[in-house]
């Protein structure tokens, strides 16, 4: 049995959650956002919450349980509170500046890198080494905090490169003479 799956999502204030054959749309002050469940999975709308249940018991339906069950949870999280990853420029010359909606990374390349972010995605820099992603949706914050980091991963030897606020970056001992 799932722990995780058997657990109710709690609906908080100023959200609206509205079940359909398929999915949910999930509507709060952050944004809307919507999804389709698989069919070895039901939703229902019960006191506390909504509950996700599986349809049958077979071995997909189990494993679907939990997981949509997150992803449901995930869905009134984002569009209640948001979700937001902040990244950390290290190296001499790094840097980052707003240009318009999109972000303007010198990265000791020869010429600057200029991202884009994907729609429902918002980018903001407090201090030329810090760049903040935000948004309702988990997987477009983490997929374009990811490929921001993709630009210049962390080295292991000086240490130099984007890496997320709090990562631990292993280092190597460099050259014996």
């Amino acid at each position: 049995m799932s722990r995780i799956g058997k657990l109710p999502v709690a609906i908080p204030a100023g959200v609206t959650a509205t079940l359909s054959d398929a999915g949910l749309s999930v509507k709060g002050p952050k944004g809307e956002l919507s999804m389709e469940f698989v069919k070895e999975v039901s939703v229902a709308q019960g006191e506390d919450g909504l509950v996700v249940t599986p349809a049958t018991q077979t071995k997909r339906a189990r494993a679907m349980w939990g997981l949509q069950r997150a992803l449901v949870a995930n869905l009134v999280h984002g569009v209640s509170t948001g979700y937001e990853k902040d990244l950390q420029l290290v190296g001499v010359g790094y840097r980052a500046q707003m240009q318009g909606t999109s972000l303007k990374l010198a990265l000791g390349l020869s010429h600057d890198v200029v991202y884009v972010p994907p729609a429902g995605v918002t980018l903001a820099v407090s201090k030329p080494t810090e760049v903040k992603v935000s948004g309702a949706d988990k997987q477009k914050v983490g997929q374009a905090a990811a490929e921001i980091r993709h630009f210049r991963p962390p080295e292991p030897y000086k240490g130099k490169g984007i890496r997320y606020v709090g990562e631990f970056v292993r280092r190597k001992e460099g050259k014996k003479k």
